[in-house]
């Protein structure tokens, strides 16, 4: 932690005690008076520090019984999906509640550039760092890196790491929502509906949990014709859908690992005079996406809190650098939205 700064009072007592220094030995005066009022003099002048980080300390929120601030790390995957924006916000709001600095940076879905963002941070005297990985299988490292380097607590976010030592886990549950999605498809469009699957970034754990909750209703119920990732992207989202119905131009659904993707599929229906024909179903419940529900654009969306997920992240870290028992797993509420 910064050391404290003194207060302009411990300034104005310091340059006091200077003054009255000056006085004594340019006068000499060594008589009984003098010396006396010297040693109250000194006295007030050692005990202003302490008076000072008294005042600093007072309300300072988590922290109070050692009088420090605690400073949180968090990288997220990116900051340019609306959803991650949301997990932000949620963190920040518990931040300013508690009096917990928080330093927050996003990866632009790159694992290499979070590996080097988390570096920077670990920098910053950290009492714990929040990670939202990019890929579970590539952030192993770094989280084990963690633990032996700097021993610093570590706790996820949406994602999971396949590896390394972690407090806790705050996510939804990805694959019972992914068992929405395919349960909603199949309760509207019936048994065989011919489905395109566009997955989330390969690597990520989001991705394979949603896959694996769809599919194992899917496997039975769907005929899933295509699975292809669009990277979390809306513009790939647009045209990866393009590309696939050239080769397959009837489909009745697509399922989206996110929203952005799903907007770029209508985008792609739309385009080709297709929208009122294809159920598209995508999963967070961003804005746009609940707006797209309501318009009759999409026909539904796996929504997600991020708001909520990124204040249960913070406050769970909070909970555990106070000394309290955490869960490993924390579950965020998921809701199906529809028209």
């Amino acid at each position: 932690m910064l050391p404290k700064i003194a207060s302009n009072g411990s300034a104005y007592k310091a340059r006091v005690c200077a003054q009255q220094k000056g006085v004594m030995k340019m006068k000499n005066f060594l008589g009984i008076f003098s010396i006396v009022a010297m040693v109250f003099i000194l006295v007030a002048c050692g005990g202003s520090e302490d008076a000072s980080n008294d005042t600093n300390n007072a309300g300072s929120g988590v922290d109070d019984a050692t009088g420090s601030e605690i400073v949180v790390g968090v990288s997220l995957s990116t900051l340019t999906n609306p959803f991650f924006l949301d997990v932000e916000d949620g963190i920040r709001e518990v931040a300013r509640e508690n009096n917990v600095t928080v330093h927050i940076v996003g990866a632009n879905d790159d694992a290499a550039v979070q590996s080097a963002d988390i570096d920077d941070l670990l920098q910053l005297n950290l009492d714990l760092i929040l990670i939202n990985p990019v890929d579970a299988d590539a952030i192993v490292t770094t989280i084990e890196y963690i633990n032996n380097t700097h021993n610093i607590p570590v706790v996820t976010l949406d994602r999971s790491s396949e590896g390394g030592d972690i407090v806790s886990h705050v996510a939804s549950n990805n694959v019972l929502g992914g068992v929405q999605a395919a349960e909603f498809i199949v309760a509207n469009v019936g048994d065989g509906a011919i489905v395109v699957e566009l997955e989330g970034q390969p690597g990520a754990s989001a991705a394979r949990e949603r896959g694996e909750g769809f599919n194992s209703i899917a496997d039975n119920s769907l005929n899933v014709v295509a699975r292809q990732t669009a990277n979390w992207s809306r513009a790939e989202g647009l045209s990866v859908l393009e590309s696939i119905l050239q080769t397959h131009p009837e489909i009745d659904a697509v399922f989206a690992h996110n929203d952005e993707m799903a907007l770029g599929a209508v985008e792609a229906l739309r385009a080709l005079g297709m929208l009122d024909e294809v159920l598209v179903v995508g999963f967070d419940g961003i804005d746009d996406a609940v707006a797209a529900v309501q318009s009759g654009e999409m026909a539904a969306t796996v929504a997600q809190q991020p708001v909520l997920m990124g204040r249960m992240a913070l406050e769970t870290a909070i909970a555990y650098l106070a000394g309290n028992q955490t869960e490993y797993s924390v579950d965020t509420p998921l809701q199906l939205i529809v028209d």
